[in-house]
């Protein structure tokens, strides 16, 4: 009992106390303690101490003891000293930071009251005391798994192999914590780190060591080790190789056979490794084939003319010949598939000449070439001129070019003086990496001043830079284009070339008046070899894929292996040239493997194989006909001429090894475009004022066919069918409204595919006035015969070009023969009669022939040229009629003769010519010809 709990018991003293103990103690308010686990004394911030205004009253300045409130709390307070108030706070037991770390309470301190009884007792206000528990390093880190088990690969360096884990009952985070793990077992290619993440230190071998055991013990961060430590055993197993398997190095492509497969039999080797994503990348690498890929090989107007662009551009650099000689000078690169490049080493360059520049280029017009450009050689390089259109003297005014400039494309347009004296823009520039990166690009620009843009493989480029500049005064100075330099006639001593270009050209071209549109210039630059998919259907869901534009880089990616592995089965090459460039090109695949959570963890080898385009069969291109015609001059002089080539036929042939074929073994016919044939004047050119060779335009109608003439010859060009060129061909036309002194004329008619890469036999034709024949006529009638018409010696096979067999001569052929010469000289008499009548009938020809030209074939005046040797072989084509009795053959012609000597009616006429087709072939029908 306190003693101020006896306060009740002296009731006469109460009013005395009241007078002597006026205060109450006092302490702080709140108190921060700590106590050191397992210890009971608790230090106290500030000290434990109350104090009381009373002082140095006995008693009633003296206190007499502290309370704890709350009997949860494990603490109690004890007075040290009375008259100076200090207290001490100790716990009542064992204090364990695992169990609580924190206590929270209150205290009040109590004075002795007035008197030793403690009568009229106080206490002081209630104070909060908050104690917290200092932890002590009492327990040692244990590590989670008895034993640590791993699998590595030999060969391969680990960032982690397996995690060790280890911890520790102590509560404070100081004692907690694992701060540091530690391989115990010496000499090991292994190391540890701090969150206990084991990696090798070398490249493991499966032949040197297949396991490992090491110890690893681990560390608080009060730096007490793990009384045991754990054991580790990590096995090494052979190595997997990662990689592609099954693949073939080369894979063989044969022209025409569409789209090939190249991994048919791949598939992806992953060890076992778990993966999250693959992404592989297929890369055709064709840069070293004509200008970058497998294109066609057509003349630049061909090309032009199958693509649909406009009509009247103008070649500057054509291939070298007798009308284009001023590119013979520069060099060329024709070794790869008649794909004409010129190249351009700094020092050469060509003048254009005037009739072939277009003399007014208009607010459109478009300028397009192929160009492949490195970077120059020097710190500042000077201009390298592609194209310039300068003063040819006096001056040196640029009035418009192209040209690189460090790897800028710059276009100068100077357009002349008009009314309107005002800057304009001038110079147009363009800064591309294509520009330098020393491949084939194709470029387009087209003008609509004063907008320029340009095309480099068919995307469109803005310039980045546009200068004004003032007109060019107009003058009377000739200018001069060129090509590979630009020309410098004024302002110098020596008029000379200047800006060499260095580089390659090919299939420079202008065209005035008309821009291109974004369909032809697509259709110029594309690429006729690629990356394909066969089966798309069959990739299912799981695979994504990607295209570059020019199909030469296939992106697929996949999230688990059998989707990319059936993704790689379909990849394919194709190449849909008839004729393709032979040779090889490369594959180049490289594949990146993703695992959960990291970037890459398989590291998969880049495969390079290749695909060999295997030479195309050369095709054979043969024209045949015949080759000698002898004409009236009535028919010569006509509006319309004579036909040259009416019963004219190309068929082109294959030769193949594995000879198949049942009608005659290893050859081929082949159907496939022509891109120009040429009918040359052979010897003296033509006469403009008394004749001419020409070609009607409305024969070209509906086909992809142009034509030009001269006066040595007429030139169809244009990628289509041998049949349109043949139709086009037969068209063609000789007039000669003097044929007095023409004893002959001769033609030499030749074709070509692919821009001469393969070219047909030359065939001569030959035509006659039949007047100048007469003469010789009468001096041997067989040597006139053999002038007329000479058999023709090329295969039967040309003549039938749809046709279901190719036959030789019968042996029936051989009895007609000797029938035909035999009645040669009935034959010739009647011929003469008919070059009499000839006379009689020419105005009647000439009207005819103005009615409808295509039937000039069909006048009975030809029945005079006869070739008994032509008869034997027209006879060898015929078939079942070959077999006919020889009398009633006999009668048959003795018939026509009749009927050609007295009757003299149109219907008698007619009767004698279709009689003279079957039997003796006097005409060429054109309904026999297969087109």
């Amino acid at each position: 009992m306190l003693p101020f709990e006896q306060l009740d018991k002296q009731p006469t003293l109460i009013g005395l106390v009241l007078i002597l103990n006026k205060h109450k103690p006092w302490i702080e308010t709140s108190y921060h303690g700590v106590i050191i686990e397992n210890m009971d004394t608790v230090m106290l911030d500030p000290p434990l101490v109350a104090l009381d205004k009373d002082a140095p009253v006995p008693y009633a300045g003296e206190i007499c003891a502290f309370k704890i409130h709350g009997l949860e709390a494990p603490f109690e307070a004890e007075v040290l000293n009375r008259t100076s108030g200090e207290g001490v706070l100790r716990a009542r037991g064992p204090i364990d930071c695992e169990q609580q770390k924190e206590y929270t309470f209150i205290i009040q301190a109590y004075d002795c009251g007035a008197s030793p009884s403690g009568a009229n007792w106080k206490k002081s206000h209630k104070a909060v005391v908050h104690i917290q528990v200092d932890d002590v390093n009492e327990f040692s880190p244990v590590f989670r798994e008895p034993l640590y088990r791993a699998t590595v690969t030999e060969g391969k360096i680990y960032d982690s192999i397996l995690q060790v884990e280890a911890w520790d009952q102590d509560c404070s985070p100081q004692y907690s914590q694992i701060c540091n793990y530690e391989i115990v077992t010496q000499d090991t290619p292994f190391a540890i780190d701090r969150n206990g993440n084991i990696r090798n230190t070398e490249r493991l071998s499966y032949d040197k060591q297949q396991n490992y055991k090491i110890m690893v013990t681990a560390y608080d961060c009060g730096q007490k080790r793990a009384t045991e430590s754990v054991s580790v055993h990590i096995d090494v197993k052979p190595v997997c190789k990662p990689g592609w398997q099954g693949w073939n190095k080369r894979v063989d492509y044969e022209p025409g056979t569409g789209s090939k497969q190249l991994f048919s039999k791949m598939h992806l080797e992953t060890c076992d490794g778990p993966l999250s994503s693959v992404r592989a990348m297929v890369e055709l690498q064709t840069s070293h084939i004509g200008k970058g890929c497998d294109r066609e090989t057509y003349s630049e107007k061909s090309l032009q003319k199958l693509c649909g662009a406009a009509s009247g551009s103008t070649d500057l650099l054509p291939a070298p010949s007798a009308s284009t000689n001023w590119t013979a000078s520069l060099l060329t690169d024709n070794g790869r598939d008649s794909d004409l490049i010129f190249r351009f080493d700094g020092r050469q360059a060509a003048n254009i000449p005037e009739w072939v520049v277009p003399q007014n280029l208009t607010d459109q017009f478009t300028i397009a070439t192929w160009m492949k450009h490195g970077p120059s050689p020097g710190l500042r390089a000077e201009k390298e001129t592609l194209l310039c259109n300068s003063d040819k003297t006096e001056m040196n005014r640029h009035h418009y070019s192209l040209y690189v400039h460090n790897c800028r494309l710059v276009f100068l347009l100077r357009r002349d003086f008009i009314q309107l004296d005002s800057f304009r823009p001038a110079e147009f520039h363009w800064r591309l990496e294509q520009i330098c990166d020393k491949e084939w690009h194709y470029y387009v620009i087209n003008v609509e001043f004063p907008s320029v843009t340009l095309f480099v493989d068919g995307v469109t480029y803005e310039p980045y830079l546009v200068t004004d500049d003032w007109p060019i005064h107009p003058s009377e100075i000739d200018v001069q284009l060129t090509v590979g330099a630009c020309w410098q006639g004024g302002e110098v001593t020596t008029p000379r070339f200047t800006q060499y270009f260095r580089g390659s050209l090919s299939g420079l071209t202008i065209r005035p008046g008309k821009i291109a549109t974004q369909k032809v210039i697509s259709c110029l630059q594309a690429c006729k070899e690629g990356l394909d998919i066969s089966s798309l259907e069959s990739l299912g869901k799981g695979i994504k894929f990607h295209f570059n534009p020019a199909q030469s880089v296939l992106v697929m990616e996949a999230d688990d292996l059998e989707s990319i592995n059936t993704a790689m089965t379909k990849v394919s090459y194709i190449n849909s040239r008839q004729f393709p460039t032979p040779g090889l090109r490369k594959l180049h695949i490289t594949t990146t493997v993703q695992c959960f959570g990291e970037d890459t963890c398989i590291s998969i080898p880049d495969i390079r194989a290749m695909v060999m385009v295997l030479p195309p069969s050369e095709p054979r291109i043969t024209i045949a006909g015949v080759e000698r015609l002898v004409w009236p001059a009535a028919q010569l002089r006509a509006p319309f001429g004579v036909a040259l080539f009416k019963d004219i036929h190309i068929i082109s042939t294959v030769t193949k090894t594995d000879a198949t074929l049942t009608r005659r073994p290893g050859v081929l016919e082949l159907m496939h475009n022509l891109d120009y044939c040429d009918v040359l004047v052979i010897g003296e050119e033509l006469d403009p004022e008394r004749e001419s060779l020409e070609i009607h335009h409305s024969s070209l109608l509906g086909k992809h066919l142009d034509a030009t003439n001269s006066t040595s010859g007429i030139s169809i060009y244009g990628v289509d069918s041998m049949a349109h060129y043949e139709q086009a061909i037969r068209q063609v036309r000789y007039r000669n409204w003097k044929p007095g002194g023409l004893s002959e004329r001769r033609f030499r008619l030749s074709c070509s595919e692919l821009n001469g890469r393969y070219t047909s036999n030359e065939f001569n034709f030959e035509v006659r006035d039949l007047h100048s024949s007469e003469a010789v006529e009468h001096v041997n009638h067989m040597a006139v015969q053999s002038q007329f018409m000479r058999p023709v010696h090329h295969p039967l096979v040309v003549h039938t070009v749809n046709s279901d067999h190719i036959s030789g001569t019968p042996p029936a052929a051989t009895v007609v023969i000797v029938m035909c010469i035999a009645t040669l000289v009935v034959i010739v008499v009647l011929g003469i009669y008919r070059i009499h009548t000839t006379h009689q009938d020419g105005s009647k020809e000439d009207e005819e022939g103005r009615k409808d030209p295509e039937m000039d074939w069909d006048d009975s005046n030809l029945n005079i040229t006869v070739n008994p040797m032509e008869i034997a072989e027209e006879v060898r084509e015929e078939e079942p009629e070959e077999e006919e009795d020889e009398d009633e053959e006999e009668d048959e012609l003795a018939g026509e003769l009749s009927s050609a000597e007295y009757e003299d009616s149109d219907e008698e006429d007619e009767a004698s010519i279709q009689k003279g087709r079957v039997r003796g072939k006097l005409e060429w029908d054109p309904s026999t010809l297969p087109y």
